[in-house]
């Protein structure tokens, strides 16, 4: 069975299974948890220009989002774990599948080198947290301090730490700040969820975790998730076996390259939405989207990575690590999503020791935008939105050009 859609019908499918359009439609820390499994990997970063990236990507999908939502969830209840090279938040009883992964970073790449280069050191640490210490890499003290920089740690104890959590040996069992606290993985996790799985099943469904991660979409960068190398044949092996067993329905979109698949209990909401229809479980809990802007992060997964292009033919790329002088915007704008389109980006930052939101720029794509009095009241009121999520006690707007949306946001409470 293939299935065609237009891109406008893709581009709102995706949104609505990720809360963001029309509105946000999870509240609070009920909330906050739908929208943690919705989102499938939740990426963890450790910059704090506006806020953490993480807290960004929930406050746009979760009314009344507060940062604790996630850190009780995922720190204090357990039903989240972060783990991986490339860092990110699961649900805890999806672990007996990323086991089957973690193991394997013992024998795959720098993982394996790492294991055989400080094997005392892992000996060493192991044997701490399995007699029930709680260790974070600033409480290391002593031990051979690395001849060169490691972004891991400074010392030897820091990288056999991260080793034993990558190869699922440990979990992280709090956060001080972004600070991980080690502790032995039979501290942080259920003894029912320590279980093996058959390591072809494992692969399956992180493959199909991978398509509801993107909605709508193709395997991507596989081997980081699966921890080893997949050809072109693997991946196509596993799309064939998933549609095979019913788990996968083949989709067509307008303008996009390719067949793409998503999961098949998506089926009937992809449906309505191709009808013109808006999934009654989507229903707003608060403004909808074209009421008040989402304010996505740099790293959220329908605009980051290209997809920004290919879902809305909007050009975006994150500018926080390039060179002053290839700066266009500003280093840590973001995309503005209005109603179901990106119009525009905000260059933000949170002024902690004024208290303050500062806007240090707004551009639309569409200069007309900014005399629009909907996007404008809309754009308002996700900024007074941002600030509250940030502690903000006031906007500051001076550096905004267009003098009219200045004003607005100026008077913005």
């Amino acid at each position: 069975m293939s299935v065609d859609i237009s891109a406008q019908s893709a581009r709102r499918f995706i949104l609505g299974k990720h809360g963001l359009w029309p509105g946000r439609r999870w509240t609070g820390k009920d909330g906050t948890r739908s929208a943690m499994r919705a989102v499938e990997h939740l990426q963890l970063d450790p910059l704090v220009i506006v806020a953490r990236s993480h807290d960004l990507m929930l406050h746009a999908r979760v009314e009344a989002y507060r940062p604790e939502y996630f850190d009780q969830l995922t720190y204090q209840d357990r039903e989240f774990f972060d783990w991986g090279g490339w860092l990110a938040v699961r649900p805890m009883d999806e672990l007996p599948h990323w086991r089957v992964l973690m193991r394997r970073n013992a024998a795959f790449g720098r993982i394996k080198h790492s294991g055989d280069e400080h094997a005392d050191a892992i000996a060493e640490m192991r044997a701490r947290l399995l007699a029930g210490e709680r260790i974070a890499n600033r409480e290391l003290k002593g031990g051979e301090k690395l001849s060169s920089w490691s972004y891991r740690g400074t010392k030897e104890g820091s990288l056999a730490l991260y080793y034993l959590w990558r190869t699922g040996e440990a979990m992280t069992y709090e956060r001080r700040g972004f600070e991980r606290v080690y502790a032995a993985t039979e501290a942080v996790a259920p003894p029912e969820l320590l279980g093996d799985v058959d390591e072809h099943e494992a692969e399956l469904f992180i493959a199909r975790k991978e398509i509801a991660h993107q909605g709508i979409g193709r395997f991507k960068s596989m081997g980081i998730l699966l921890g080893k190398s997949v050809s072109p044949i693997e991946h196509q092996a596993l799309e064939r076996e998933l549609v095979e067993r019913g788990e996968l329905t083949e989709v067509t979109v307008e303008g996009w390259k390719g067949t793409q698949y998503i999961p098949s209990p998506d089926l009937p909401l992809l449906e309505a939405v191709a009808r013109g229809e808006v999934p009654q479980s989507w229903t707003p809990t608060g403004p909808s989207s074209l009421e008040q802007v989402a304010i996505l992060s740099p790293l959220d997964p329908v605009s980051a990575r290209g997809r920004a292009k290919t879902l809305f033919g909007f050009d975006y790329i994150w500018e926080i690590y390039k060179k002053p002088e290839d700066v266009k915007y500003g280093r840590f704008t973001m995309p503005i999503l209005w109603g179901d389109q990106l119009v525009g980006r905000a260059d933000l930052k949170t002024d902690r020791t004024k208290n303050t939101l500062v806007v240090n720029g707004v551009w639309f794509e569409d200069d007309s935008l900014a005399k629009d009095d909907g996007v404008a009241t809309a754009l308002t009121a996700g900024v007074v939105a941002l600030s509250r999520l940030v502690g903000a006690a006031k906007i500051d707007a001076e550096t905004v050009t267009d003098r009219t949306l200045k004003a607005r946001l100026k008077k913005a409470k």
